[in-house]
């Protein structure tokens, strides 16, 4: 308990969090555990999303949310409202995007934010490159990590005839799904039934706005999704984190209701093999999916908080990967700690308990309500998100 408290009163609680959202609607239920884990550490958290609605808008660890225009944001304007977030909070904060286009455009915009944001130092580019979903078959090919057959289609003939070869039913996905305007309809990823499909689909490649991925459908089956979330210190060392095994996922999209801490030395090495080989510093979610002769193949790639990071809680000092994250970019020392294998989670998202493992310290007690008004006035023409009604703050 003594080496708990002390890795607790560690953190530079004068550093404070934006949590950055650029999906449209409010954050989702699993960002909870983000404000709540660093807020129980002591530290501000402030969030900025389309919509206050929702349990993280309520939160008592929430110490202000702002409410950024509705629809897409370009580079400008949230350059624009990032800068004007930050001379309202008044001194340099980290910036935690929470989804894959606030990550995207987080790293785009990093080296225009020196000086008010901290965020994890990395090579030009790489965060679109891991992405970009034909990038990361390429990646994985060099890499030798297994990766599912897939072809880039130069044309409407060649995704019909790939689709045949690949076999059906097939995966087909957009490179760059970020990039899909809401307007034309199409979902990032999706399942192809005939070679008919596949040629029509790849004729809305103009609207899709990237190019059309065509590949192979790995089968299902109990205990074949498994992910590997951690915080990576840049030389390939990750911080904290380890693999897990995901239940009641889809085979070939979608996120997954309910986790589990488990080994899994293959899938390790080949999160550690990636993150080093492209001096990865900062958050990584990784998914995998283990096909019939025992190989984990490599689906998807983010750079944000998974939804199972808690999974990877150190019992004995509170440490997580998004409390680790905070103490590397504040220059402070990261504790290690073992891990509990075998512990259960289910996102809130999805599902609304926690299981831990026998003999798991019970929660920390709750801080007192904070503040929500900003010590430092409102930030320059960023109006507070108004105020949900109603049930008890989370």
């Amino acid at each position: 308990m003594a080496e708990g408290l002390r890795a607790m009163s560690s953190f530079d609680t004068e550093v404070p969090v934006l949590l950055l959202r650029l999906d449209p609607g409010p954050f989702p239920r699993d960002t909870l555990g983000v404000v709540r884990s660093l807020g129980r550490a002591g530290i501000e958290v402030h969030a900025v999303a389309a919509s206050a609605r929702g349990p993280v808008g309520r939160s008592r660890y929430l110490h202000r949310m702002y409410a950024r225009p509705p629809g897409p944001v370009a580079h400008a304007p949230l350059l624009d409202l990032l800068r004007d977030l930050s001379e309202g909070i008044g001194r340099p904060a980290v910036l935690l995007p929470v989804d894959d286009r606030g990550a995207l455009a987080a790293a785009r915009l990093a080296g225009r934010l020196l000086g008010r944001y901290l965020l994890p130092a990395q090579p030009a580019g790489l965060p679109e490159r891991l992405a970009d979903r034909a990038q990361l078959a390429l990646l994985c090919g060099r890499l030798g990590l297994p990766h599912p057959a897939t072809v880039v289609p130069a044309g409407a003939q060649q995704a019909a005839d790939a689709a045949a070869e690949l076999g059906l039913p097939l995966v087909a996905k957009w490179s760059r799904p970020w990039l899909l305007p809401p307007s034309a309809g199409l979902p990032g990823t999706t399942l192809v039934h005939t070679p008919d499909d596949a040629r029509r689909l790849y004729e809305q490649t103009e609207r899709a706005g990237s190019a059309l991925l065509l590949q192979r459908l790995l089968p299902g089956g109990r205990g074949a999704d498994w992910f590997f979330h951690g915080c990576f210190t840049g030389e390939g060392g990750c911080l904290i984190g380890g693999p897990g095994r995901a239940g009641r996922g889809r085979p070939w999209a979608g996120p997954a209701a309910a986790g589990r801490r488990l080994p899994n030395p293959q899938v390790e090495r080949a999160a550690l093999r990636l993150a080093g080989h492209l001096g990865y510093r900062g958050l990584l979610d990784l998914d995998f999916h283990r096909d019939a002769h025992g190989r984990y193949h490599l689906l998807g790639v983010s750079a944000r908080p998974g939804a199972h990071f808690r999974l990877f809680t150190d019992p004995s000092s509170g440490l997580d990967a998004v409390r680790a994250l905070h103490l590397d970019l504040t220059g402070r020392t990261v504790p290690r700690g073992p891990g509990v294998p075998g512990r259960r989670f289910r996102p809130g998202t999805y599902h609304r308990r926690t299981v831990p493992p026998d003999g798991a310290p019970p929660p920390a007690p709750p801080l007192p309500a904070r503040s929500s008004a900003a010590p430092h006035g409102m930030p320059r023409g960023v109006p507070p998100a108004p105020t949900p009604g109603a049930p008890p703050r989370p």
